[in-house]
């Protein structure tokens, strides 16, 4: 299948001093570059995760893709159309193909509106005042599994559950190709996330939509993707088939992830591998591997020298000076 999305060294920043302040600050960081010239690409029809703990920069990739962000460099190619630095005019036409799920199911819905202006609304914005919003409305409530009666009804109405499926219909209201989910299920019981992460797979299935999902839920993303990234301080650490990973995670941050998760089988051929301390402060970057003060496996290079993108696979990579070693998985 093509490519259907395609992200090249993208690096966003933000300033964290404006004005006088930059001009004068000594010794201080007067910015934060929240992604560090990431790579990948996401075939049509497939689904892609992005992982890792909060302050990865997860959410300011996928935002920057959005065009909800400025990115300061790199390319971001939709189909083959470039569109970083597009203005918000000349975005609005491939707007409309990439739809964003937020992640406060119920939060990420205006209280004012009723569930029919909500998932209709986009058909107003993007100026399709030719279709039946009845219709629509309806249309979109039965892809998602809910009743057309919902149609009346109002956020705070809704159990999360309910909330997510509407968010979902929303998005798929201007047939998308492409679904950025942030955090899909953050906030749902275990039985509802499963219902929504079913309910995206069929809909994946029937309408051929490409998925890019954000998460820190590694259940969620060994059965519903097909590639994955960890994220860590707006760096790829890892990247490959999610199989692939999840069978031969090579990168510590990976296998600390993992060993982290909840395994229902006893047998699981995973040692414990705990994570010092807490999340660096962007403004504070550690020298050399950023990883370093947190890896179980960190040497004196590591303290030193910036690890450089390899290869440990077939379309599997890494960056580590010192990948881990199969006997290192062995229980």
């Amino acid at each position: 299948m093509p490519d259907l999305l395609q992200v090249e060294e993208l690096r966003v920043r933000f300033r964290v001093k404006s004005g006088l302040a930059a001009l004068t600050a000594r010794g201080s960081a007067t910015h934060i570059d929240a992604v560090c010239g990431v790579s990948f690409a996401l075939e049509e029809g497939k689904t892609f995760a992005l992982v890792g703990e909060s302050g990865s920069g997860k959410t300011t990739l996928a935002m920057a893709i959005a065009g909800l962000v400025p990115a300061l460099d790199g390319s971001i190619r939709f189909e083959g159309n470039e569109l970083r630095g597009l203005s918000d005019s000349a975005f609005k036409a491939y707007r409309r193909h990439i739809a964003m799920m937020f992640q406060d199911p119920i939060g990420s819905l205006s209280p004012r509106l009723s569930i029919r202006s909500l998932i209709t609304e986009p058909f107003k914005i993007h100026g399709l005042t030719e279709r039946d919003l009845e219709a629509e409305a309806k249309r979109l409530l039965a892809m998602v599994g809910l009743p057309a009666d919902f149609a009346g009804r109002y956020p705070h109405q809704l159990s999360g559950g309910q909330a997510r499926r509407v968010g979902v219909a929303r998005a798929l209201a201007l047939d998308p190709k492409l679904i950025i989910a942030d955090e899909p299920t953050a906030g749902l019981d275990v039985s509802v996330q499963g219902e929504v992460l079913n309910l995206l797979a069929r809909l994946q299935g029937e309408l051929g939509v490409s998925i890019l999902i954000i998460t820190h839920n590694l259940s969620v993303v060994r059965h519903t993707t097909d590639r994955m990234a960890i994220m860590y301080l707006g760096r790829f650490a890892e990247q490959g088939p999610t199989d692939e990973i999840f069978a031969h995670p090579r990168h510590p941050y990976t296998l600390a992830l993992l060993s982290a998760n909840p395994k229902p089988d006893p047998d699981a051929i995973l040692d414990a591998v705990e994570l010092k301390g807490e999340v660096p402060s962007l403004l504070e970057r550690p020298l050399g591997c950023e990883f370093h003060p947190r890896c179980p496996f960190a040497q004196d290079h590591c303290r030193s020298a910036v690890p450089a993108l390899t290869q440990q696979g077939p379309d599997h990579w890494l960056t580590c000076h010192f990948p881990v070693e199969e006997q290192k998985l062995a229980g």
